[in-house]
């Protein structure tokens, strides 16, 4: 199986900065802005971009981002704002909670798209109508980041698949921040997904599914697949949550957990599996949730010490304790990025002991 280095295949920068006044918004409020467009990943019919707008201007209570793209790219997918797409003209406006920008405050976005024979960046942004004016200074690589020499003890890295829904996937920067922890000549983050734009390089690939229910998974037979892929060495498992809001019982999302461990380990008899116990659940829509991620939380030591082997142990990682929804997410559900920054550090630890 060839296996692949980097998901990061280009990392395109356009930086517009605005030193002077564009324009005024009213009588007494001056406008201008300087807007970060990075292409952080890409590979065929696809990439994943994220952007930072900065407001020069006067304080505003709201904003919105209108651009073009050059090549007719379609964005797919949108987090931390509110994205409309007519032909190739893109608005995106501020979410609910990200919508107040002090002066020289920032405000950041990402997004998956497609593209068809080339990707070029936009070249031109307005805020709040505010038409944004300066050059453009795109960087475009030749070829592939190199990949780091294997380290010198094995010689080969460690493969790491991280495993779960959205929380994981979309764009489950906490991944990102965890592999900069790491050593990058020993670890390989691995899947069948191309990793999402989180602000800076680094090796994305996973298998974090949005939406998916871990007894769908099971049930459906889906792992094989990936495992067929990634081959990992580590799967860091974060799953569960759809099947909670779904109000699935928790010995039933155990039984999907036994189905997959089986599953990994009769593609890697030697398998290290990292469960956790996952963050809480909060959306407004559903009061009972908290209570039930309660239940299977509490149920996962006894399940994963009556699972592990000395040759494929199971190793669990509270991410539930200290995790607070009303600071840590955007929407009761997925994680901000301060609770991506609590998430990572929490399974470090125990891919850290994985690599020894």
């Amino acid at each position: 199986m060839q296996r692949r280095k980097w998901s990061v295949l280009g990392i395109v920068t356009a930086l517009l900065s605005f030193g002077t006044v564009a324009a005024a918004t009213s009588a007494n409020a001056a406008a201008g802005c300087s807007v970060k467009y990075t292409v952080s990943s890409q590979w065929t019919g696809g990439f994943g971009a994220a952007v930072d707008v900065t407001n020069l201007g006067d304080p505003l209570p709201g904003w919105s981002l209108v651009f073009t793209f050059p090549a007719g790219q379609t964005i797919t997918q949108l987090w931390n704002g509110a994205v409309t797409q007519s032909g190739s003209a893109v608005t995106v406006r501020n979410a609910a909670w990200n919508g107040s920008l002090a002066t020289n405050g920032t405000a950041s976005f990402g997004f998956n798209g497609s593209w068809t024979g080339s990707n070029p960046v936009p070249t031109a942004f307005t805020l709040n109508g505010v038409t944004c004016t300066g050059g453009v200074v795109p960087t475009t690589p030749t070829s592939e980041p190199p990949s780091p020499s294997p380290s010198t003890g094995t010689g080969a890295k460690t493969r790491i698949m991280a495993l779960g829904d959205s929380i994981t996937g979309s764009p489950g920067c906490w991944r990102a921040l965890l592999w900069r922890q790491l050593p990058a000549t020993e670890v390989d983050f691995v899947g069948t997904l191309p990793g999402d734009g989180c602000g800076f390089p680094y090796d994305g690939e996973h298998d974090g599914h949005g939406g998916y229910l871990v007894t769908n998974v099971a049930g459906q037979n889906l792992l094989p697949a990936w495992l067929a892929t990634a081959d990992p060495d580590v799967v860091l498992m974060h799953f569960g949550t759809n099947d909670a809001w779904s109000n699935i019982p928790a010995g039933t999302i155990l039984n999907a957990y036994t189905t997959l461990v089986g599953q990994m380990r009769a593609a890697n008899p030697r398998v290290h599996v990292v469960v956790a116990q996952i963050i809480p659940l909060n959306p407004p829509t559903c009061t009972d949730c908290g209570q039930r991620v309660v239940a299977l939380n509490a149920a996962i030591p006894a399940w994963a010490a009556s699972l592990s082997t000395a040759a494929s142990p199971v190793t669990v990682v509270d991410q539930w304790t200290g995790f607070n929804t009303t600071t840590d997410t955007y929407d009761g559900v997925h994680p901000n990025d301060a609770g991506n920054a609590k998430i990572a550090a929490r399974w470090l630890p125990a891919v850290q002991a994985a690599l020894d």
